[in-house]
């Protein structure tokens, strides 16, 4: 179905290119952009703290001059959010457009099988997908259909799979080695590495031991950032380069960059391996991780800036190219022991919905946005795609429009006055986002209107509102005051909670389960579904299962088959499991549940949903 779909948006778009070369002649003789490049760079769990672009209260140790020089050049947005507080369903609103919720991609490592999280755990987390699904028109398959050349370049994290893989979803071509973000066991020496040699030009942060700079270890997945331009200059380019900094492990190959912050701190040079547990922004392993992404961002801007643009002459690519800077989710406070970063004035940070783990630093710059400018309406990284699609001039199939979550930004990128607006003049009322993942406490839906955000609680479905600003003015960004008992919010808590269930309905949100296994849960819990007997009929290919009598009638259930494969379908390559979520036949009558097995899987096993909200899991059966 996509291949079809790609093929006739590829003629429509050649057919409206062949019918206006007197109108792009035109263009040309006005000096106008004929499709601009677009670059997302796009970064891994740095937090909206983690940088001295919104640096409020206590400022950060950390130096991002590159990140500061490109807000100089457009436009900083203080109040972005990613879609989601983990990177995989992030990385696949992004590319997708759609809001996670709705492509049912809401957490890493998905498509396993519901099961508790631990002993403790009263609610089971829903099944999730764990890729994008193969009829989703990315953001790179719209782009390469109007005749960019489309480049992926570090994290991937959205499939286990070839089918998986960037080259099936729009990208000419993919790179996604680690580079310099390479684990050590000993990463306080771990320095004079031949795999990453030092380089002999000489790059920020200054001090008084390094006056001209330090130099940077070789760090591949840069160069092939700068390669994919530098071979594709020659006509519109789209860069998706997705750093792996600054996600866990957290360690650094560059030795004076460590030192620059042993010695910035006021702490010694490690001697050993073993965690930083100091509180704060004081783990000097992370400091390093973060400006070395911003020397990343520095070599690019640098290369744009110093390379002819072939197709606009007298102009530089800087000036011919759209940069979309930010961040997965919020930046990750600890792992382990480890201290890595601290999020404050911002509540908590990854895997929370909480301001800590959805607040990003976003940057936008290019030929037709306002420089040096800080807007302060909400946005949302959804916003990207319908955007991307407007500074290019590309367009997409009406059907496939209508998908998107999110709205056009580029009316506010000229004039920062100025309110997004879906296509038919509405302004966007509100962002939401669904986690239903984790422990019980972080299973969570938010959503944030005006100066409030109101959270849903799954655990015991209650809620909690927060006054984040007032009058324009920050007032709780920290969520330490919950409004929630206060009679005068009451109207606000109904409005806001009927909004946030509208989307959640409208998204197809799915949410936790009770676990059986927790006796907190009452003793309805014993009364759920239990399998008499099973059976599968080798040549129909129909899998059956038969529930005792006397039990909780069943609400739902689905079919989980088994796929068994290498990562990256490559000899040697790590083994993944995961599973395919496909419908079954329930009935009622009978307590019968069928479903059809298809002949490429030969494991699987019924997921089961009672009245009562509790989930259990049939054994797995060969079929």
């Amino acid at each position: 179905m996509k291949r079809i779909l790609l093929a006739s948006l590829s003629v429509s778009m050649l057919l409206s290119l062949s019918s206006c070369s007197s109108v792009e002649t035109a263009v040309e003789d006005k000096s106008e952009l004929i499709k601009p490049n677009v670059i997302v760079f796009y970064v891994d769990d740095l937090g909206w703290q983690d940088s001295q672009l919104n640096d409020v209260d206590e400022p950060t140790p950390w130096e991002t001059p590159n990140i500061l020089a490109l807000a100089e050049k457009g436009m900083n947005f203080t109040q972005a959010y990613s879609s989601a507080p983990t990177c995989a369903p992030s990385r696949g609103g992004l590319l997708s457009g759609q809001h996670p919720a709705k492509t049912n991609l809401t957490h890493v490592l998905g498509a396993g099988i519901p099961k508790p999280r631990n002993r403790r755990s009263q609610l089971i987390e829903p099944y999730y997908n764990d890729h994008l699904a193969e009829n989703i028109l990315t953001l790179a398959d719209a782009l390469k259909a109007n005749g960019y050349k489309t480049g992926h370049v570090g994290k991937w994290h959205l499939g286990h799979y070839a089918s998986n893989a960037p080259k099936t979803a729009g990208f000419d071509f993919s790179f996604d080695k680690r580079g310099v973000h390479s684990n050590s066991k000993q990463r306080h020496k771990d320095f004079d590495n031949a795999q990453f040699p030092l380089s002999e030009e000489k790059y920020p942060p200054f001090s008084d031991k390094n006056p001209d700079g330090i130099s940077y270890p070789l760090d591949l997945v840069t160069e092939n950032a700068l390669n994919f331009v530098q071979e594709n200059k020659d006509q519109p380019f789209f860069l998706y380069l997705a750093h792996w900094m600054v996600h866990t492990p957290i360690v650094t190959k560059n030795k004076a960059l460590l030192e620059h912050y042993t010695d910035k701190l006021g702490i010694p040079f490690p001697t050993n391996p073993d965690p930083v547990t100091t509180s704060g922004q004081t783990n000097p392993y992370y400091g390093a991780m973060v400006t070395t992404v911003d020397w990343s961002l520095g070599r690019l801007v640098s290369l744009l800036e110093q390379t002819d643009d072939p197709r606009n002459p007298g102009k530089k690519l800087i000036e011919t190219t759209y940069i979309f800077l930010s961040s997965d989710n919020g930046g990750a406070e600890k792992s382990g022991p480890e201290i890595i970063t601290d999020n404050l004035p911002l509540d908590m940070g990854k895997k929370h919905t909480e301001e800590g783990g959805i607040r990003v630093p976003m940057v936008v710059t290019g030929p037709t946005v306002k420089k040096n400018v800080n807007h302060h309406g909400i946005v949302n990284q959804l916003d990207y795609y319908p955007t991307i699609l407007a500074l290019t001039n590309s367009t997409i199939p009406k059907m496939e429009k209508e998908k998107l979550s999110g709205l056009n930004l580029s009316p506010v990128l000229q004039d920062e006055n100025k309110q997004a607006t879906f296509d038919n003049g509405e302004v966007r009322k509100n962002l939401f986002w669904h986690f239903p993942h984790n422990s019980d406490d972080t299973m969570q839906s938010a959503i944030r209107e005006g100066d409030f955000k109101l959270t849903l609680h799954h655990f015991d479905n209650s809620y909690s509102l927060y006054r984040l600003y007032k009058d324009g003015k920050r007032f709780d960004i920290e969520e330490k005051n919950n409004l929630i008992q206060s009679p005068e919010y009451a109207d606000i808590v109904k409005e806001l909670s009927q909004n946030l269930d509208q989307l959640l309905t409208e998204n197809n949100a799915i949410f936790p389960k009770l676990n059986p296994a927790h006796e907190a849960n009452g003793p309805t819990r014993l009364l759920v579904p239990e399998v008499a007997s099973s059976n599968f009929n080798k040549k129909s290919r129909v899998a059956t299962v038969k529930l005792v009598t006397g039990k909780t009638k069943l609400k739902e259930a689905y079919l989980l088959l088994e796929i068994a494969k290498t990562k990256g379908n490559k000899k040697g390559g790590k083994k993944f499991i995961t599973y395919k979520k496909v419908p079954v036949e329930i009935n009622q009558q009978e307590l019968m549940i069928s479903g059809v097995i298809p002949e490429e899987y030969d494991a699987y096993l019924f997921v089961l949903i009672d009245d009562n909200n509790f989930l259990v899991t049939t054994d797995k059966y060969k079929s």
